[in-house]
């Protein structure tokens, strides 16, 4: 079944079985594992020419990767954030823009997976399971105040028509679905998801940052996109017990960090073994034998390490929350915020001091362009600029003197 498949009601959506036997987690990390194999022998040569893997990104999504996460019963693995992290880390230190690609559709997995009452839930899952890939933003560049929407949504018989530009559409030309946020006539706040072939809708890749550059994080531009009544749902104002829904998105960031981190070992690695000599004033006989390279690859993988070690602390805090009600939620809520934000710093700091280190193995020639590996410090830049640690060290030190709950934005 591929996602031309899915019927557009809800009663055809309900009815979209689970592929083939059982997923586990073992079985898909086994599936996965050749398909990341290919994505990581390739990110170099695909971020210099800009050609994206859509085929091994198809591959991926076909053998449930987006369902790690996912209850037995629902079709999925059942398996813990952790096991989920964990798939993260691995495709990121495949390559990384394939792992913020993925990040649209691993939220809604995620969702899914902890909440019983999100809207659109039971159609979502179908779509899941039917191995649709997801993308979505709010975000704008309308140069008003972060997070403010111009997107316009004119009631018509049914629905509305959606009119708009959105920005930093991350995962756009994989997606599948693509889900946006307006603003209707009379000022209500709703939000949308529509299939990303709906006619009106036009992903364009004019994402242009240093790093991602391949992350499709660019323009969705939405012109006179009609949606009906079943396709939209209004924003909701009402507080959770939880109310840091945010927490596992910025977890994502921090895998991906920690899978960069990964990869700047393994490319220091390789690069020592097969390609670095010593220098002249070395009592070594091969570079492996030098006691400063031993020093930095040492670094490098205990700055890996650590990214690693601190993501999944935080993938463990966002387990303990779920099955939590009324004051619990609340309190497990925002001590797990705190444990991812602080996970965030360290696996940024760790990987942007990881990347860089990987120059230090070798001399001149491993800057050669052909191994590209600027591009792991690039990636690492870029992915942490989205939010910025000094305000998740701040929060973190608030909460640890004061007792002051984080922030509810969405990026704690």
């Amino acid at each position: 079944m591929t996602t031309t498949d899915i019927g557009d009601t809800a009663q055809d959506l309900n009815h979209v079985g689970v592929r083939g036997p059982a997923l586990t987690v073992d079985g898909i990390r086994a599936e996965i594992a050749p398909v990341l194999s290919r994505i990581g022998a390739s990110a170099r040569d695909r971020e210099h020419s800009r050609d994206y893997a859509f085929g091994d990104v198809r591959a991926l999504a076909d053998a449930g990767i987006a369902l790690t996460g996912i209850a037995l019963r629902e079709g999925g693995a059942g398996g813990t954030v952790r096991d989920v992290t964990d798939v993260i880390i691995e495709v990121a230190r495949a390559d990384s823009n394939v792992a913020q690609a993925l990040r649209g559709t691993f939220l809604l997995a995620n969702q899914i997976a902890g909440r019983e009452d999100i809207p659109l839930r039971s159609i979502n899952l179908a779509r899941l399971r039917a191995r649709a890939l997801f993308a979505g933003t709010g975000n704008e560049r309308n140069g008003g105040a972060g997070g403010s929407v111009t997107t316009t949504a004119r009631r018509v018989d049914g629905g509305y028509l959606i009119a708009g530009r959105k920005y930093y559409s991350t995962g756009g030309l994989y997606a599948s679905y693509f889900s946006g946020s307006a603003v209707t006539e009379d000022g209500t706040n709703i939000g949308f998801t529509v299939p990303t072939d709906r006619a009106g809708v036009t992903r364009l890749d004019d994402f242009d940052a240093v790093g991602q550059r391949l992350t499709q994080s660019g323009s969705t531009v939405l012109d006179s996109v009609r949606v009906t009544d079943d396709e939209v749902v209004v924003v909701d104002e009402s507080t959770p017990d939880n109310p840091w829904l945010g927490s596992f998105a910025q977890l994502y960031l921090a895998a991906v960090q920690a899978g960069i981190a990964a990869r700047a070992l393994d490319d220091a690695i390789w690069f020592v073994r097969e390609h670095a000599r010593p220098i002249k004033h070395s009592t070594a006989t091969t570079s492996a034998d030098d006691p400063y390279v031993r020093h930095t690859v040492g670094e490098i993988a205990a700055r890996a390490q650590a990214a690693r070690a601190v993501v999944l602390i935080g993938a463990e805090s966002l387990q303990s929350v779920r099955g939590l009600t009324g004051d619990a939620a609340r309190a497990a809520g925002a001590e797990s915020a705190v444990t991812v934000a602080q996970a965030g710093v360290v696996a940024i700091e760790s990987a942007l001091q990881a990347t860089q280190l990987v120059f230090d193995v070798g001399g001149g020639s491993i800057t050669n362009r052909e191994y590209g590996f600027d591009r792991h410090w690039r990636n690492s830049r870029t992915a942490a600029n989205h939010n910025p640690r000094q305000w998740k060290a701040a929060v973190a030190g608030a909460y640890h003197l004061t007792g002051e709950e984080p922030p509810t934005t969405g990026l704690f």
